[in-house]
């Protein structure tokens, strides 16, 4: 029995209630199914960063950290980011430490966003970004990626560009698509945003996870859109950790210095032990260098897994992601196709239209190959067993 409250309520999100998401996985447990639904890994992080947080916390590292992190390992974060794409941030004034990818994303658009104004998107996306947006009084502006190459129509964008547009929000290696900006793709957003306002929100959690020997053309890559950006990455998805809620923010100190002002409120500061276990770790490159082919050995091993599937797969160029086309046997919408995989043949996949404000359906779905080799061959098994219908 649910306790009854006499209070009137008004959500700021009235439209929002369970998700196909809550839906499957509630689905998936009840079958028992094969998990190639979930963008997190299902297999160990190295145990000495296990080792690092357990030493972390004996050596008395259990307070407040600093309200935008361990210095050492912003300046960790830092020279990474200065090797890998040439833009240098300041330690002090540009790097801040955050209670996962998904805080510093609040914290960005919650704190440069103000009511009347609009973000552009893409979609298909990770479902967070309208709703916060709408959280602040502004208005998301969707406009969708080309299908079935999952690129970006930039004369679209210019389009949609008006006196009040205040962000345009990117996400490279993209979820859940898995495809990548190229150096062609910056250069447009240089373009569009140079003299003007406009804040680029860029979504780099998969920045490790490029794949066929290509580098991540971020936007750090890019000295002007450096200026103008704030980039967003993730522990949890390098270092196999997603439960721990670690992530970080870099931005210029004037973009920077408003993200704090919410940050401070919202979190105050992320887990100090892990930041401990994280500083040590991005002592040895290799923790990030070795992730591309990582997980592209995991893509390949599904794609190969999968060449007898009545499925059709997408290439993946970058993030945990492979979209699979079953147009071509089955008229099912996505979301029927991926229930009747669960309770037929007990595999669990997501729905691309889940991705999509207006439920667009392209007849794909998203698997994730961020599993052990076992649940790979037991997934693309279960699939390659599928009949039309």
């Amino acid at each position: 029995m649910t306790l009854r409250t006499p209070v009137q309520t008004r959500s700021k999100l009235p439209d929002v209630g369970t998700t196909i998401f809550t839906v499957i996985g509630q689905l998936s447990a009840e079958h028992n199914a094969i998990n190639l639904s979930q963008g997190a890994p299902n297999f160990s992080c190295d145990a000495g960063l296990i080792a690092g947080v357990t030493r972390a916390m004996q050596e008395g590292h259990n307070q407040y950290a600093a309200m935008t992190g361990l210095r050492t390992l912003k300046e960790r974060i830092a020279d990474k980011i200065a090797t890998l794409y040439g833009t240098r941030y300041d330690v002090d004034r540009e790097v801040l430490i955050t209670a996962s990818a998904s805080e510093g994303l609040y914290s960005a658009i919650s704190g440069l966003v103000h009511p009347g104004d609009e973000v552009i998107y893409f979609e298909p996306s990770f479902d967070s970004y309208a709703p916060i947006v709408r959280l602040q009084g502004a208005t998301p502006v969707a406009i969708k990626l080309t299908v079935p190459d999952f690129k970006v129509n930039w004369d679209e964008v210019s389009a949609a560009i008006t006196s009040r547009t205040r962000m345009i929000i990117v996400n490279t290696p993209h979820n859940p698509s898995g495809q990548v900006f190229s150096k062609e793709d910056l250069a447009h957003l240089a373009r569009l945003t140079s003299n003007t306002d406009i804040v680029i929100l860029s979504d780099e959690v998969y920045e490790h996870v490029v794949f066929d020997g290509e580098p991540h053309h971020g936007m750090a890559t890019h000295p002007e859109l450096a200026q103008r950006s704030v980039i967003i990455s993730s522990f949890g998805k390098t270092y196999h950790v997603t439960g721990w809620r670690v992530g970080y923010c870099v931005a210029p100190c004037e973009l920077m210095e408003e993200i704090c002002k919410v940050h401070q409120f919202l979190m105050f500061s992320a887990d100090t032990p892990m930041q401990y276990a994280f500083a040590e770790h991005m002592n040895d490159p290799q923790t990030w260098l070795s992730l591309a082919p990582f997980y592209q050995r995991k893509r390949d091993l599904l794609q190969t897994l999968l060449a007898e599937s009545p499925f059709r797969l997408l290439p993946s160029a970058g993030s945990f992601f492979l979209l699979a086309d079953y147009s071509h046997f089955s008229d099912e919408s996505d979301s029927e196709l991926v229930k009747r995989l669960i309770v037929e043949y007990g595999v669990a996949t997501i729905p691309l239209s889940a991705f999509y404000t207006d439920g667009t359906d392209n007849k794909l779905i998203r698997l994730s190959f961020a599993k052990d080799e076992a649940t790979l061959r037991a997934g693309a098994q279960a699939l390659c067993r599928v009949k039309p219908r």
